[in-house]
């Protein structure tokens, strides 16, 4: 059995402490978790995992880990990605 908050559980962390990570997966979220999972799931599981991250992910955080030029700020487009990605 696949557990859905497991997994969704490791790519947050995941996510969280790599800025790549969090790049791609502002960019491609599914994508993203279909590769960090590294296993080919049917797209009804991989949305789960996508909508678990997405609802324990912190929008903030995410967006601190994408400010490179320590302005406060997340860069250039990468605020309306994160309200892309975390709108519901």
């Amino acid at each position: 059995m696949f557990d859905v908050k497991a997994k969704a559980d490791e790519i947050i962390k995941k996510v969280s402490e790599d800025k790549s990570l969090a790049k791609n997966f502002l960019k491609a979220p599914v994508k993203t978790v279909e590769d960090l999972l590294g296993v080919d799931l049917p797209d009804e599981a991989v949305k789960k995992v996508v909508e678990d991250v997405k609802e324990k992910l912190d929008p903030k955080k995410l967006a601190a880990m994408l400010d490179s030029d320590g302005d406060g700020k997340p860069d250039l487009g990468a605020l309306g990605k994160i309200s892309e990605v975390f709108k519901k």
